[in-house]
């Protein structure tokens, strides 16, 4: 068989937000064989949805000269001719959708994904969120051949990024973004240097208690409710596990009467721990030396970023040279 290049490895790659194009460029930059791009189709906009939005990796592949698919089902049989057509070696997925076994398959060295979790764990849409929300102190990426269900394919390879205390998921998916792509390379280098051949291992080979994994599903708005009745820890972690989008959120109402007709939403992008212990019921709220203090089920938490309904996001400080009588009303879980 004729030895493999990266000039001569013929690459589809699959992605469409930002995550993904950092993989995209690196490859583009480095010299691999890019011969189409397949991405999200571009999403309606607007107050009137009337202007569409292409993805990020189409607009980069187009800067690029890049052929781009942006099939609507993926098992629609004008793409499944159309990416054929492209003869790809190898097929890369980075943050895009499920894919059908027809297009997985299609590729004679098969179809990698780049997912940023230490697989098995946190399978899933939204890994970076849920490790910085359940308090991981380390997290990272794997490669994996895709296979019939959901992040359960043989695994590749791995890289571990360390998650400081006080990092947001912010910072965490940057990281992730520039390891991803640089897991992506050393992955089809691999597979390069076994012209074609590469070890991978079965998922269900790692010795993981099935009772100590986690999952990932998608983020939605209730996700970010917060439930002050928890420790401060778990709170904390909710907050800096979704700041700065969606962002964690309360509702405001009044703490006497608890009449939430005129109830406001508050959302919350940075706290501090304060390892002040409280014996108040939790949600009450508090100033103390200028700062906004709100009380779990353990310790007061001091919010230090945050944004109310209709206002734009700002210090505590600001916000409480700009708001009254906020020590009247109580943050309520919803749930």
């Amino acid at each position: 068989m004729k030895q493999i290049t990266k000039e001569n490895l013929r690459i589809v790659f699959m992605g469409t937000p930002e995550f993904a194009v950092e993989s995209l460029k690196v490859l583009v930059e480095q010299g691999y064989h890019v011969v189409a791009v397949v991405t999200q189709p571009d999403k309606a906009v607007g107050r009137h949805q009337d202007t569409l939005q292409p993805s990020d990796v189409k607009e980069y592949a187009l800067r690029k000269g890049l052929p781009v698919l942006q099939p609507v089902k993926m098992k629609d049989p004008a793409f499944i001719n159309t990416l054929a057509s492209y003869h790809a070696d190898l097929q890369v997925v980075v943050a895009f959708r499920m894919l059908p076994e027809i297009v997985w398959s299609m590729p004679r060295l098969g179809t990698f994904n780049v997912h940023a979790a230490l697989l098995p764990q946190y399978r899933g849409a939204a890994p970076i969120n849920w490790a910085v929300i359940n308090g991981e102190t380390k997290t990272g990426v794997t490669t994996f051949f895709l296979d019939q269900n959901i992040d359960t394919g043989r695994m590749i390879m791995q890289k571990e990024l360390p998650i400081p205390d006080d990092a947001d998921v912010e910072y965490v998916y940057d990281r992730l973004m520039v390891l991803g792509a640089e897991v992506c390379v050393e992955t089809i280098d691999q597979l390069i240097a076994g012209n074609g051949e590469i070890a991978s291992i079965p998922q269900d080979q790692l010795t993981v208690d099935p009772k100590t994994l986690h999952s990932a599903p998608k983020i939605f708005k209730e996700t970010g409710d917060i439930n002050w009745n928890q420790p401060a820890k778990k709170v904390y972690d909710l907050i800096r596990g979704l700041s700065p989008y969606p962002a964690a959120w309360t509702t405001l109402i009044d703490s006497e009467t608890s009449d939430a007709t005129n109830a406001q939403i508050l959302k919350i992008y940075k706290s501090q721990k304060t390892g002040l212990k409280t014996d108040k019921e939790p949600g009450c709220i508090k100033i103390e030396n200028g700062t906004l203090l709100i009380s779990t089920s353990d310790e007061w938490l001091n919010i230090t970023e945050l944004q109310l309904a209709g206002k734009k996001r700002m210090s505590a400080k600001d916000f409480l040279n700009g708001v009254r009588d906020i020590d009247k009303k109580r943050a309520m879980h919803t749930l």
